[in-house]
């Protein structure tokens, strides 16, 4: 298996540290705001990389983090007129709501900011000690980047570059503008800790190290999150991180892509985020999935007004064609290694998704003719799309039971939430044979005006 390392700028064999074991960490979500279509792809892409390498054989021990104090959140939270921690609790329990209804496992370990201000206050300390880092009158502390030589490796920038193409934090106190805070004085009213160097609070990047450290010791094996992240982030937990061990701090790093809605970067202050929540709406899970996985992780993905209704009329063709299959020879049992094969072949080659979607249009192309000709072993390979395929959250349900979801989620908006979940359940009933019960909730749809009628994509509602 081979994965793209950010810092080489290459495609590597995949060799973790220790013989069996993969220690991966994903930077997760400041929890400053809803979770948007970037989060989901980010969250999206590392749980399908720890599946695939728990599939090789590999134990993984993959670790996620929430920020949950940063100035954003303080500046939200006395918006609202909460307590920051409060705030980000809140914050973090409707996030975490809506990545079930996407169905991204959680990590093997959850780390929080709030947490750790021990092991975080710790690594300051020996940051200090090892001349790394410096505290100023005013209660903040920074790092020394000009102590540390390698400072540039990931991003591939000089500090100079750096200084030219950001805004960096300025302070009279700092010895360099590219020096950055470790830990921040408290302002009055913010949420702080006790420390040596006075009451305050964490700076963002020591965050991620300090936890990494607290969690897997001096190394891991995969370091991922977006490409955004690169520089200043990713670029500084080097810094840090191999300053106080002395030793190269991450093996593999790896990097997402970016949204893009109609060919603009998203963003709030252009008013084109996506919401997580608003998407799930109006798609299935796995069709949000699928078309966020027809383009390689790496690269950007661009969100045109079609993308996703695209997605959802091709797993609605897929999934009528398992309906069809299961009907009519039940599920199968043994299965088709040679799909699984192929697939195994594209997640090999830096887990490309887009490759092993791509193979799907032949496979059903296929099941569909041998359904036609009465070949029983087309239920064979559904049994093994499904299987397969499962790794990446698609092909996971009832083939009635997702039908029904899409033809709830697709009629016209001021159809009545009542009327779409009778229509529901009688798809449901007429799956089970039920017709008495199918009847009588067709009944009752049309008492309240609207019609119900059987369609390939599944049933279609409307008004009498």
């Amino acid at each position: 298996m081979r994965i793209y390392n950010t810092l080489t700028r290459t495609k590597e064999e995949f060799v973790p540290l220790e013989a069996g074991k993969v220690k991966m960490y994903a930077c997760g979500i400041t929890v400053s705001g809803e979770a948007h279509i970037g989060h989901g792809f980010q969250a999206l892409i590392y749980d399908i990389m720890r599946k695939y390498l728990e599939k090789l054989g590999y134990r993984v021990i993959y670790a996620r983090n929430y920020t949950d104090v940063d100035d954003k959140i303080i500046a939200r939270a006395n918006e609202e007129g909460v307590p920051a921690d409060i705030y980000a609790q809140r914050m973090i329990e409707h996030i975490d709501k809506v990545m079930r209804e996407m169905d991204i496992d959680d990590p093997t370990l959850w780390l929080k900011a709030t947490k750790n201000i021990d092991n975080i206050q710790d690594f300051i300390s020996r940051l200090i000690d090892g001349g790394h880092a410096y505290a100023v009158p005013s209660g903040d502390v920074y790092f020394d980047v000009s102590s540390f030589p390698g400072y540039g490796c990931l991003s591939n920038r000089t500090v100079e570059d750096m200084l030219d193409g950001v805004r960096v934090e300025n302070a009279e106190d700092k010895r360099n503008p590219a020096d950055f805070a470790l830990w921040k004085a408290a302002k009055p009213g913010e949420i702080c800790w006790q420390s040596p160097w006075g009451y305050g609070r964490p700076g963002w990047h020591i965050e991620c190290s300090a936890m990494n450290r607290a969690a897997f010791g001096e190394q891991i094996d995969i370091h991922g999150g977006g490409r955004d992240l690169i520089f200043p982030h990713h670029e500084n937990e080097i810094a840090q991180t191999e300053s106080l061990t002395g030793k190269r701090f991450v093996k593999y790093w790896t990097h997402n892509g970016l949204i893009k809605v109609n060919g603009q970067k998203m963003s709030k202050s252009l008013g084109n985020s996506l919401l997580l929540e608003d998407l799930l709406k109006k798609y299935t899970n796995e069709a949000i999935k699928f078309a966020l996985l027809q383009t390689n992780y790496r690269n950007d993905i661009n969100i045109t007004d079609d993308l996703f209704p695209e997605a959802e009329r091709h797993l609605t063709s897929f999934y009528n064609i398992i309906k069809q299959v299961e009907d009519k020879f039940g599920r199968g049992a043994e299965g088709n290694a040679e799909i699984d094969k192929k697939f195994n072949a594209a997640m090999d080659d830096d887990f490309n998704t887009a490759l092993a979607l791509s193979e799907l249009f032949s496979l059903f192309k296929g099941v569909a003719a041998k359904l036609a000709a009465g070949d029983a072993s087309c239920a064979e390979d559904v049994h093994q799309i499904r299987k397969t395929y499962s790794l990446l959250g698609l092909f996971k349900k009832d083939a009635y039971a997702y039908l029904a979801e899409v033809a709830q989620k697709s009629p016209a908006e001021d159809i009545p939430a009542e009327v779409k979940e009778l229509a529901a359940r009688r798809w449901r009933a007429k799956k089970e044979k039920n017709w008495a019960l199918a009847d009588e909730l067709r009944a009752g749809i049309e008492g309240l005006g609207y019609a119900v009628k059987d369609a390939k994509e599944g049933y279609a509602i409307s008004k009498k």
